[in-house]
């Protein structure tokens, strides 16, 4: 199994991320196997749509956010093995042209370490302040995609559709990994699901331990891909998956690491990223939690 830890990037953490530096370098040498961002660029303080696309509540826990991209280049910039992904980024969001050098520039830095995964997003506060229109956010991350696959394999490059125009412009610097990083979306519901299954390069599912651990559902939604894949001539095999864990407060070390085993077991999935973001309030707490998960998870 390889285990991943989120990068201090939200609540009472965000405060101290002038030691990410620190968090990165100690998290690495423990034994880590990546560091991972999340995104908020802001919670409603009436949201019109709560956490997750449920209620109408949005955890205070989510109001400070750091920036994912300066985090994961400050991260790429003192480690040398770990992968950097994105559990997920909020892609429609952003600027075709600016994500597309965002992210390559990242993984030019990293050499090749990017594992960027994307997401659609839940809240209508977010788009609005963005001055984009929320109900056409899956139209918008299926141009996205095709944007990104453009800029990143053709020189000059240029891009026309419905949602995203880019002129012809230069696109000489290109990733590190070639022909284009690998793609992982987000997805629980069938449309999104079916995203992965013809358009993604890897899956990112969630759970909650120990409240919400559907393994059951974890593996109904693999075999949905996996068929959908199949249908559209893709082999499944190609299609990666990497499990979101995130930790209830008061959560003892052991029952996260026989959670994360037991998924395993049941499902395949052998990459595990783990956000301490309920049970830890300071970098130096995300550190040593990151110790104990990876020295349990390593024992026998």
């Amino acid at each position: 199994m390889k285990i991943g830890f989120a990068l201090p990037q939200f609540h009472k953490q965000a405060f101290g991320i002038s030691r990410i530096a620190q968090f990165a370098r100690e998290v690495e040498q423990a034994g880590a196997a990546s560091l991972w961002v999340g995104d908020r660029n802001l919670a409603a303080v009436s949201p019109k749509i709560g956490y997750g696309g449920q209620g109408d509540t949005i955890p205070a826990e989510l109001n400070p956010a750091a920036d994912p991209f300066v985090l994961l280049g400050a991260a790429a910039s003192v480690t040398e093995r770990v992968q950097l992904g994105m559990h997920v980024l909020i892609a429609p969001l952003y600027p075709p042209v600016q994500l597309a050098r965002s992210l390559t520039t990242l993984d030019l830095v990293s050499e090749g370490r990017l594992l960027p995964g994307f997401g659609i997003g839940w809240s209508p506060e977010e788009y609005e302040a963005a001055g984009l229109d929320f109900h056409r956010r899956g139209a918008r991350m299926e141009e996205l995609l095709d944007v990104l696959d453009t800029i990143w394999t053709a020189d000059p490059a240029e891009y026309k559709g419905t949602q995203l125009t880019v002129p012809l412009h230069h696109a000489p610097l290109k990733p590190h990994q070639s022909p284009r990083p690998p793609i992982y979306l987000g997805a629980m519901s069938e449309r999104a699901l079916r995203r992965v299954a013809l358009r993604g390069d890897g899956w990112l599912p969630l759970c909650v331990v120990p409240s919400y651990v559907d393994i059951d559902g974890l593996v109904a939604q693999r075999a949905l891909i996996d068929s959908l894949a199949q249908e559209a001539g893709r082999d499944p095999a190609g299609i990666d998956a990497v499990l979101r864990v995130n930790i209830d407060s008061g959560t003892p070390t052991s029952v996260v690491v026989d959670t994360v085993k037991s998924v395993h077991e049941r499902t395949g999935i052998d990459h595990f990223m783990i956000d301490s973001l309920y049970t830890a309030d300071t970098v130096e707490d995300s550190i040593e939690l990151a110790a104990e998960i990876l020295a349990l998870a390593n024992e026998g």
